[in-house]
């Protein structure tokens, strides 16, 4: 898992209603990274919820979701697919296509879904406070969806507390790399 305290990665990348978002136009609020997709059934599962969070949070944490499957593997997750599945849910929140993978392997993303929550220091700069999962529901596991785990770390970060560091990695469909390219630390999720 990415070290707790990595700087928030740069990044430049297609929005897939048009126009780019780039990591420099973000302000100062905390700002979550959801490396999800559309095909996922992990990713189905847990829809209902990153909608909850994005009307209980969209204000005080800029929320962005990001497509890094390879569309040489997947194309089932190309942008009309994308734009097509946020705009099912209504989420507000921008969702860029990381094709190049570069976001993905800088946040040493393992699976979809997986969450990433950076919060500014004393020196404005955007730090890794959590990494994991949104919480312990899972498909067929009769667990509740109710993103306890990522709510309780966006919660401390609001409030300004720390956030505790025992955080329980993701599980669910592994990033779909580019064929021979995948990263050297990568390893299987399910």
């Amino acid at each position: 898992m990415l070290p707790l305290e990595t700087v928030l990665p740069d990044f430049c990348l297609p929005e897939v209603k048009g126009g780019q978002v780039s990591s420099s136009e973000l302000d100062q609020r905390p700002v979550l990274l959801m490396v999800i997709c559309a095909h996922c059934p992990f990713v189905k599962h847990l829809e209902p919820e990153l909608s909850r969070l994005d009307q209980d949070y969209s204000t005080g944490i800029q929320m962005v979701a990001i497509s890094s499957n390879s569309l040489i593997t997947h194309p089932q997750d190309g942008q009309e697919q994308l734009a097509e599945q946020a705009k099912r849910h209504q989420w507000s929140f921008d969702y860029l296509m990381d094709q190049e993978q570069t976001l993905a392997k800088a946040l040493r993303a393992a699976c979809t879904p997986e969450f990433y929550l950076f919060a500014p220091r004393t020196n404005h700069q955007q730090t890794l406070r959590y990494r994991g999962q949104l919480d312990g529901s899972r498909p067929g596991n009769d667990q509740p969806l109710n993103g306890a785990d990522l709510r309780q770390a966006l919660d401390a970060v609001l409030e300004g507390k720390p956030v505790d560091s025992r955080q329980t990695a993701s599980i669910g469909c592994n990033v779909k790399w580019h064929p021979g390219q995948e990263p050297k630390w990568f390893g299987d999720c399910v």
